[in-house]
């Protein structure tokens, strides 16, 4: 089983910056795919983020968020990082981190068995 522990968020103001963690635990050594997810109320879940580790790593974005967030992994600590610039009140949601140990359909939520419990972000305008 794995385990996905979220860390970082808050409550900001538009054009700040956070970054938010996700500690891995348990079966991780075949976790080639984690991602980032958001939800804001009343909205599905979309996809953020996500890095694909295995020769090399590979990243991918949604167009909301390209060239403002950016997702890295420190596969010692089993941990995955997004580091979010230029906050804007529509980035407002609650962000979760999932795993896979696919490497296709990485923007799908139905590739990821495992997920996190969320954390808040709020960006104040």
């Amino acid at each position: 089983q794995v385990q996905l522990v979220e860390s970082g968020g808050g409550l900001v103001q538009a054009g700040d910056s956070l970054r938010l963690s996700c500690a891995a635990s348990g079966r991780t050594f075949e976790l080639y795919t984690m991602g980032w997810f958001r939800q804001a109320p009343a909205k599905e879940r979309e996809f953020v983020a996500a890095i694909i580790t295995r020769s090399g790593d590979n990243t991918y974005y949604a167009d909301s968020v390209k060239g403002r967030f950016t997702i890295s992994r420190d596969n010692a600590r089993n941990t995955v990082y997004l580091q979010m610039n230029s906050l804007k009140p529509e980035d407002t949601a609650v962000y979760y981190c999932a795993a896979s140990t696919g490497v296709i359909f990485i923007r799908r939520l139905s590739t990821y068995p495992y997920w996190g419990q969320g954390t808040q972000v709020t960006v104040s305008s």
